[in-house]
């Protein structure tokens, strides 16, 4: 009987993992490239053709080499005697040339839609078995309608819907990390070999699929302090007992990372042997010194890759209705609180809420709110909980909720104690524990009713504590509109009929692929051209990326549930810097906070690749001229 309660849990978790499948898939299917997938999608390809790393190296390839084995089993073509490709042999010339390499790869090479739709497929999966994964671990922590819990209110959440099927990184090292942190916590709770190799793995996956993974080591040493603190069970008394007893776990676990080392090590030097060593050649020249540069190969890509991270760990933001020239503290708490269902969380505000109201029980074992022999990953993951988050709020990149996603996973496993919480309430107010099981029941289903009723636009999704006020004065970046819209725009375009309509997207993508309409158009730059005309416009784009907000003073609509807009230009465009007209070039913004037009430098090497060099020398010279000092004036 147990066994066939067991089964039908799991066949329940099944089809709410098939839900999420058809929400996420559905909704991808009707999304154009976004921006980081251009240059991912190709890096991953060339990584299993050509066995070199070049492209993309602010991000560890695991997440890419996944998304593209369908291209690869299908045929995908890719054209390595490219310009692209031919010109990316150093660091930073090849920052440019994965853009180029990537949009030609989807755009010229093969058929953009069933290119792009193969990509994400591995991405979907691994977001599935994410969610297989917190139902088994929710389940050991608070029994089989805590796997459900949980797993409904991962499948439900928006944030995850949305980036599910997109090739990216930020769901690949939630999965590994959460392994990881549970393998972990296996280790301090049965130190054995076993163990430790399966630690040693899921390290090494969370670090081959984004380097912010490193942050796990934080989360390694407070789990392991607090145990100081506060012993968990099984921890002995006497403090030689208790030194050996550290010790020996301690020894596991950097065996485990000893693994982990290794594996990352193999892993770049299989995809890099066909790399050129030349950024080693200070080592020596010739074939005498070509194997210690390809021994050496692997630990520079990784340490040359973590250092471009820190390069570019400082960006502008946006967060209600404001900019910031770098991350602000509150910025994931906003976001968390606008972009999670109401009925998450409530559930959360009701866990804490019982929790804090019940004494803990310590005589009968069949009512702990957590198994004793799970206790120690119960330390595990509220402490990393603590130390993610940390690192969240010091962060100054701030630019989207999918950076929050570690921090919402485990948010959503601190649910696992309610319902046995609600079942220790039935032992001193069945009144209570009834109202709290309902409650907890309503709150699950209004969840996944959020999930359905928001379908297909998950990006932009706000929720009610916004009070209507609309994402542009919110949000920014991929948490509205990360270039997914273009149908969207498309199909606005054929509906009113329209030869042409001018594009402020957001990205550097070839927008005509998808809307053959397109013109490629600065908001803040109208000319008498686009008087009377209709104009597409990324959410990003009127307060945060270009200074728009003068165009909704004209008809507007919203595409895509509010990702893009779509202005009707008046008839006559007021003068620049009067009531209803554009900005004076002043107050000009510029997309990704960058310096000059970062849009339109990328555009013109997609369609003109052999400008690539040219382009290059441009870029060196544009950044040294902002870094030098400027000179007083001389009196005369």
């Amino acid at each position: 009987m147990e066994n066939m309660r067991h089964t039908l849990f799991s066949v329940v978790a099944g089809v709410l993992l098939i839900l999420m499948a058809v929400l996420a898939g559905g909704a991808a299917l009707r999304e154009s490239v976004t921006v980081d997938e251009v240059a991912h999608i190709g890096a991953g390809l060339s990584y299993l053709q050509k066995l070199d790393l070049r492209f993309n190296e602010e991000h560890p390839p695991l997440t890419k080499v996944l998304a593209a084995l369908p291209l690869v089993l299908r045929g995908t073509h890719a054209d390595y005697s490219h310009i692209s490709w031919t010109f990316s042999d150093a660091f930073f010339p090849a920052y440019l040339g994965q853009w180029v390499f990537g949009e030609w790869l989807l755009t010229k090479w093969n058929d953009p839609v069933s290119t792009l739709a193969w990509a994400r497929v591995p991405m979907l999966i691994v977001t599935l078995i994410l969610g297989w994964v917190l139902f088994v671990y929710a389940r050991k922590l608070g029994g089989d309608w805590a796997g459900l819990l949980c797993l409904s209110t991962y499948v439900s959440t928006p944030a995850f819907i949305a980036f599910a099927p997109l090739v990216h990184t930020d769901i690949a090292v939630t999965l590994f990390s959460l392994l990881t942190l549970w393998r972990f916590a296996e280790i301090w709770r049965n130190p054995n070999r076993k163990n430790g190799i399966l630690f040693g793995i899921c390290f090494a996956a969370a670090l081959l699929s984004k380097f912010t993974a490193i942050i796990l080591f934080f989360a390694f040493v407070a789990a392991a302090l607090s145990t100081r603190w506060r012993p968990v069970s099984g921890q002995p008394i006497p403090k030689d007992e208790l030194r050996a007893w550290r010790r020996f776990r301690w020894r596991v676990t950097l065996q485990g990372i000893l693994w982990a080392a290794l594996i990352v090590y193999l892993f770049y030097f299989i995809f890099s042997i066909h790399q050129p060593t030349t950024a080693l050649d200070r080592l020596g020249h010739g074939a005498a010194t070509e194997p210690l540069r390809r021994i050496l190969m692997p630990p520079w890509l990784y340490l040359r890759g973590m250092l471009l991270v820190l390069i570019t760990a400082s960006r502008p933001t946006y967060i209600l209705g404001h900019s910031y020239p770098h991350g602000v503290w509150f910025y994931f708490p906003v976001l968390f609180l606008f972009k999670s269902a109401l009925g998450f969380l409530g559930l959360l505000a009701l866990a804490l809420s019982v929790g804090l109201t019940q004494k803990r029980s310590e005589d009968n074992a069949k009512t702990r709110a957590i198994p004793e022999e799970f206790a120690i990953h119960w330390r595990v993951l509220w402490v990393s909980l603590i130390v993610f988050t940390g690192f969240c709020l010091l962060s100054r990149l701030d630019i989207s909720i999918r950076h929050f996603s570690i921090p919402l996973v485990l948010l959503i496993l601190l649910l696992a104690p309610l319902p046995r919480m609600t079942q220790r309430l039935h032992y001193s107010k069945p009144t209570g524990a009834r109202f709290v099981g309902a409650l907890t029941v309503v709150l699950t289903l209004s969840c996944l009713f959020t999930a359905v009723r928001t379908y297909p636009y998950y990006f932009p999704y706000l929720n009610t504590l916004s009070f209507g006020r609309p994402g542009y004065a919110v949000v920014n970046d991929s948490n509205l509109d990360w270039n997914q819209s273009l149908l969207e725009v498309k199909a606005f375009a054929e509906q009113h009929g329209l030869q042409s309509i001018d594009l402020d997207e957001y990205g550097f993508t070839d927008a005509t692929v998808d809307v053959p309409q397109a013109k490629i158009w600065d908001c803040q730059m109208p000319t008498a051209a686009d008087e009377g005309k209709w104009a597409a416009v990324s959410a990003n784009m009127i307060m945060d990326g270009h200074n728009c907000p003068w165009l909704l003073l004209y008809e507007h609509l919203p595409l895509a549930g509010g990702s893009m807009y779509a202005f009707h230009l008046p008839d006559h465009i007021p003068e620049v810097g009067s009531v209803g007209g554009p900005p004076r070039p002043s107050e000009f913004r510029e997309f990704g906070g960058a310096p000059f037009d970062l849009r339109s430098f990328f555009l013109n090497i997609i369609h003109q690749p052999e400008k690539l060099p040219q382009a290059w020398d441009e870029m060196q010279a544009r950044f040294k001229s902002m870094n030098k000092p400027q000179s007083s004036p001389t009196a005369p």
